[in-house]
C-alpha cells in the first residue's frame, strides 16, 4: 500500500521544505518539492516532523513501567504514542534484585513483540547523596554477580543503566555493560570531574537527565556537569518541562553540547496525562499538584507528566531552537543514542515512515508509526 502527504512542511535534518513524501511497506520512499504527484492526504501547509523517540520515561496515562505489569506498560505506551513517541524506552527505579529482574524479564515480552524499543535501568547503582525520587534503602554499589544478573534478565532488551561513576566497583560495572552493548549512562551522581571523567574513560556515553540529580557547577568545583557537556563523547539528557531545568539552562546546555549530543527525554511517570493527585513511582508515594510531581515524603521531584511533544514545542517556543534543531535532539540524537539512527529518528528516501503531524502552533494533528496511522490527521 502506498500512502502519499500532500501539500506539507517537510522538517528534515537540512531544513524545512514545501513538498510531498511517499510511504510504501512502512518506508519513506520518495520526498519532493512541490506538488505531489496524484492524490493523498493533503496536509494544508501542515509540518511533518520525525517520530519522537524517548529513550527515558516510567509511564503515563496510569500505567507504570517499573511494575513490569504488561497492561499497564501498554496503556503508557499508547498514550505517549499519541503524542507523537513511536520509539520508547522503558524505564525502572531502584529496587531489590528480585524486583528489578522480575520487571525487565516481563517487559522483555513487550520489546520482543515490538511495543518497547527497550529498557532502561535507572539505578540501584546511584549516589544516596543525589538519590532524588528513589528510595535510600534500595541503593547499592554495583557487584559483578548483580551486575550479570540484571542483564540477564532482560534477555538482550536491556539498552541502558543509570550508573553513580563514583561508587566502589562502578568503574568494572561500566566496562561490562559496555561490553555487552548496553549504554552506561551516568547521573544521579556526586562525583567530581576527574571521577566523572573516568566514568567516560571506561565506557560511559549519556548523561542522565543533566543537570537534575548530580552536583551542581561550580567554578571552583565544576563537578560532573562540566565532565559531561564537555566531553565529546556524552550526550546529555534534558526534560524541557519548565520545571526541571529553567530554559535558559537548556540554552547553555545546547550551546555547549550541540544538537548532536543534546537528546530530550521526558522522564514521565504514571501521572502523565491524567491530571492532580496522589501516584505511585514503585515504591514511593507521589503527589501531583499543578502538573508537578513530588515525594510525598521530602517534596524532591518525581519524574514527570511530560509528553515529547511539549517538550518539543518549548524547545522551539522558550528556549529559541529552529524547528530543524528541535527535530533532531527530540528524535535523531536519541535514535542515534540507541544505534538505530539508519531506519529511525529523521525523515529520509529509505528510513521507516515514523511521522508526526504539526499543526502551525506545533499541536499534534496525527501519527505514523512504520507506514500506518495511530491516529490519522486531523482536518
Amino acid at each position: 500500500m502506498s500512502i502519499t502527504l500532500a501539500d506539507a512542511r517537510i522538517v528534515t535534518t537540512d531544513g524545512v521544505h514545501e513538498g510531498w513524501l511517499t510511504i510504501e511497506d512502512g518506508r519513506i520512499t520518495h520526498i519532493g518539492h512541490g506538488s505531489a504527484p496524484g492524490n493523498g492526504y493533503r496536509l494544508s501547509g501542515r509540518y511533518v516532523v520525525p517520530g519522537f523517540v524517548d529513550i527515558h520515561n516510567h509511564g503515563g496515562a496510569g500505567g507504570s513501567f517499573p511494575t513490569g505489569d504488561q497492561e499497564q506498560a501498554g496503556k503508557a505506551v499508547a498514550f505517549h504514542t499519541a503524542h507523537g513517541t513511536t520509539t520508547l524506552i522503558a524505564s525502572l527505579v531502584s529496587g531489590p534484585t528480585a524486583a528489578l529482574t522480575e520487571a525487565a524479564s516481563s517487559l522483555a515480552e513487550l520489546c520482543e513483540e515490538g511495543l518497547l524499543a527497550g529498557i532502561h535501568y535507572e539505578g540501584p547503582y546511584i549516589s544516596t547523596r543525589r538519590c532524588g525520587a528513589h528510595d535510600l534503602a534500595q541503593l547499592r554499589s554495583p557487584e559483578p554477580a548483580e551486575v550479570e544478573q540484571l542483564i540477564k534478565a532482560g534477555r538482550g532488551h536491556i539498552r541502558m543503566l543509570t550508573i553513580a561513576p563514583e561508587l566502589p566497583g562502578a568503574l568494572d560495572a561500566i566496562r561490562t555493560l559496555a561490553s555487552h552493548g548496553i549504554i552506561a549512562a551516568l547521573g544521579h551522581t556526586d562525583a567530581t570531574l576527574d571521577q566523572t571523567l573516568a566514568g567516560v574513560d571506561a565506557g560511559a556515553t549519556v548523561a542522565t537527565h543533566l543537570y537534575n540529580a548530580m552536583a551542581p557547577l561550580h567554578h571552583r568545583d565544576p563537578g560532573p556537569i562540566a565532565a559531561l557537556l564537555q566531553d565529546e563523547r556524552v550526550t546529555v539528557e534534558l526534560i524541557n518541562d519548565g520545571v526541571h531545568v529553567h530554559p535558559a539552562m537548556m540554552r547553555l546546555a545546547f550551546d555547549a553540547a550541540g544538537a548532536s549530543r543534546t537528546a530530550l527525554i521526558t522522564d514521565a511517570m504514571t501521572a502523565a496525562g491524567m491530571g492532580d493527585g496522589r501516584y505511585d513511582l514503585g515504591d514511593m508515594g507521589v503527589t501531583v499538584e499543578g502538573g508537578v510531581a513530588r515525594l510525598i515524603e521530602g517534596g524532591a521531584i518525581a519524574g514527570s507528566t511530560l509528553t515529547m511533544d511539549v517538550a518539543f514545542r518549548r524547545s522551539v517556543r522558550e528556549v529559541g531552537l529552529s524547528l530543524t534543531e528541535a527535530a533532531v535532539i527530540a528524535s535523531l540524537t536519541p535514535a542515534t543514542v540507541l544505534g538505530q539512527a539508519d531506519r529511525i529518528g529523521s525523515i529520509a528516501v529509505g528510513k521507516q515512515a515514523d511521522l508526526v503531524i504539526l499543526t502551525d502552533d506545533l499541536q499534534v494533528s496525527g501519527v505514523m508509526k512504520r507506514g500506518s496511522w495511530v491516529t490519522e490527521p486531523t482536518a
